[in-house]
């Protein structure tokens, strides 16, 4: 396949775009929808591939969804309504409706069977199958339950209390749907607070779920009712056109209707630490997931550190982060990441050797990365290695690059951003 020439050298940017919906939302509004009673009308769905996704193994599992373009209806029956599948449940590259399917599926009362792509089918289960089977869940797979594809044979569940080893909001998702059907109350504890999605949606849902600092309580039992879901713009699909506003130089964007969810907007707090100059204008919208607009202008900006509790709250950002580290005075740090190993790829090397490529001074570590700025990017051919966020940083990289840049698999930024393309276009200045 002959690689896609990314436009470089771009002058500046002007504009404003409306930001597709988030994805982690629009998983959610969907699986919410299929296990609640009634309709729910979801507004704003993204309908990338990775959320069609979840669609197609809901419907497979009996659930009545009409989708047209942003907009999707469900028709739930409850978790009761869920019917055995009579074929392989496949969750294409999705890491997000695999785990948190478990989840659901670990307490219904018949068998399914779980696979994706080959990207997922390196990534590791283990971290929800051992939880999971604490409540007394039958999951089988490749390497005693580490890889697909996952064998999930439902029963009854009994409410646990689990403290979780790793900062996951895929793991947490899980394990409050196997809570929302297990007998007594389930307590999560968190190493640190990740975004909160799922716990917002019960409530949206017509349940009750109890946060307090890092420990999450839910009871057994619950009926959801379909409700109507506004999904505002993915602040992580907005990450990579914050970060080209900052970095392109003659520039100054609007991003319509970001979500503002405080566990989601670590990319702010990196922008603010590394001086971009950026405002916001917030929504009085009533929605249970704050929202707003984003203008950036190009910045100057200085290296910082980014570490620790922030870490959680940006994790998808990281590629986009290490390119703005590259124009920016001084060394970045990127450390406490090792999470990013086991993402679509082991982004941590990726993100290396493809800036690296393109002629950035950025070093891998064990749990993250150093990016020394400010680097003059050169051109060269790249790949998205079937990432999907790892395509759209190098996009960005490309708009810098003084050189020509070509893309291999620039198809696999439709998991996410279908738009992307035609957004960044309409933004280039004449």
């Amino acid at each position: 396949m002959i690689p896609a020439k990314l436009k470089s050298n771009v002058k500046g940017l002007s504009g404003e775009i409306a930001i597709p919906g988030d994805k982690s939302i629009s998983h959610r509004s969907v699986m919410f929808g299929s296990i609640a009673k009634g309709k729910t009308a979801v507004t704003n769905f993204l309908p990338g591939e990775d959320c069609l996704s979840t669609i197609a193994c809901f419907r497979k599992l009996g659930v009545t969804i009409e989708q047209e373009g942003n907009k999707v209806t469900i028709i739930g029956q409850g978790m009761d309504g869920l019917q055995e599948p009579a074929g392989i449940l496949d969750v294409g590259n999705s890491g997000t409706t695999i785990r948190l399917m478990m989840g659901i599926l670990a307490g219904r009362p018949f068998h399914s069977v779980l696979v994706g792509d080959e990207s997922i089918a390196k990534r590791p289960m283990t971290r929800v199958t051992t939880p999971l089977s604490l409540f007394g869940a039958k999951i089988h797979g490749r390497k005693n339950g580490e890889f697909t594809p996952l064998s999930v044979i439902g029963g009854p569940l009994s409410g646990v209390t689990y403290e979780l080893p790793v900062a996951s909001a895929q793991v947490k998702s899980a394990l409050l749907f196997a809570g929302l059907q297990a007998s007594g109350e389930t307590v999560i504890i968190e190493p640190v607070k990740t975004r909160d999605h799922t716990e917002r949606m019960i409530t949206q849902f017509g349940g009750e779920v109890a946060a307090d600092g890092q420990t999450i309580r839910v009871k057994g039992g619950q009926t959801l009712t379909g409700t109507e879901i506004h999904v505002p713009g993915d602040i992580s699909s907005a990450a990579f056109f914050l970060a080209a506003g900052a970095i392109v130089p003659n520039s100054e964007i609007t991003l319509k209707n970001v979500g503002l969810n405080p566990t989601r907007t670590g990319i702010l707090e990196v922008l603010k630490q590394m001086g971009a100059d950026f405002s916001i204008e917030p929504y009085e919208n009533g929605s249970a997931e704050p929202a707003g607009d984003i203008t950036i202008r190009t910045s100057k900006l200085k290296g910082t550190v980014i570490e620790g509790a922030l870490i959680p709250r940006l994790i998808d950002e990281i590629p986009i982060i290490a390119l703005l580290a590259t124009q920016a005075e001084g060394e970045t740090v990127i450390k406490d990441a090792e999470e990013l190993k086991v993402k679509e790829t082991n982004r941590i090397d990726t993100v290396v050797n493809e800036l690296s490529e393109l002629g950035a001074m950025i070093t891998a570590t064990e749990d993250g990365m150093v990016i020394r700025g400010k680097s003059f990017l050169a051109g060269g051919t790249v790949s998205s290695h079937g990432d999907h966020r790892i395509g759209m940083m190098l996009a960005i990289a490309a708009a810098i690059s003084k050189g020509e840049v070509h893309l291999q698999q620039k198809e696999a930024i439709s998991v996410s951003y279908p738009s992307f393309f035609d957004h960044l276009d309409s933004l280039i200045s004449d």
